[in-house]
């Protein structure tokens, strides 16, 4: 708007520079402050304007004053201007205290979907199959230590079934432990969960089919036992 372009020429668009002594136009972080030049423009129009019949303004070379379209375009920046600041300036939390965070869920998440994974012979299993369970993705890792905790604390019933992302499944890696193989990806691209090296996410799903839980970092017994009994009930 009125400023010159890469080459150091004038305006593109035909119009006059802003005048010099207006000096350098500065957008305000608080869209309040757009006010007093809001008023000062709104001034500097009624001033401009002339009763009917006398013609427009004429400049000392006898050609039509530009000055009414300089301040009109700039009142229309001036209001849009006011608008964005509005809309995009950060507003302060009322609480003004530490974010809130949520423990993990533990209300029912949703449908684990019909997947047919991999076994150790390389035949399909269908994972709906072994519900009532508690899945492990042990693709980012083998986490042999949480894994044999995790069967260790499953009540009877319950099925511990260890994920590798892998064409072929791994070996058991503790007595009771479904090793099962899901080289495409279907779970974690379903649940959305990354990989994380050095962690083992779980998945507690009832006998209906029902994600209930989902444990992105399994670690204790004692954090999951309560929602392993449920399963089993």
């Amino acid at each position: 708007m009125g400023m010159p372009d890469a080459e150091g020429h004038g305006p593109p668009d035909g119009l006059p520079d802003l005048p010099p002594e207006w000096g350098r136009v500065v957008v305000p972080d608080d869209a309040s402050a757009l006010a007093e030049e809001a008023r000062r423009v709104r001034r500097e129009l009624r001033r401009a304007n002339r009763p009917a019949g006398r013609g427009p303004r004429l400049d000392p070379a006898g050609r039509p004053s530009v000055g009414l379209p300089v301040l009109v375009l700039l009142a229309a920046v001036l209001i849009t201007l006011t608008g964005l600041a509005a809309v995009t300036w950060p507003r302060s939390s009322r609480s003004g205290g530490a974010p809130t965070v949520l423990p993990y869920p533990t209300a029912p998440v949703g449908p684990l979907p019909a997947l047919d994974l991999v076994g150790p012979d390389d035949a399909p299993v269908p994972l709906r199959g072994l519900l009532p369970a508690m899945i492990v993705l042990v693709d980012a890792c083998a986490c042999t230590e949480q894994v044999s905790t995790a069967a260790a604390a499953a009540p009877p019933g319950v099925t511990v079934v260890t994920v590798t992302g892998d064409r072929t499944a791994a070996a058991a890696t503790a007595p009771g432990v479904r090793p099962l193989a899901d080289p495409a990806g279907g779970l974690r691209s379903y649940l959305h969960l990354s990989p994380h090296p050095g962690t083992a996410a779980a998945l507690l799903v009832d006998r209906q089919g029902t994600l209930v839980r989902v444990v992105p970092e399994l670690g204790p017994a004692a954090d999951y036992r309560d929602d392993l009994v449920r399963l089993g009930g």
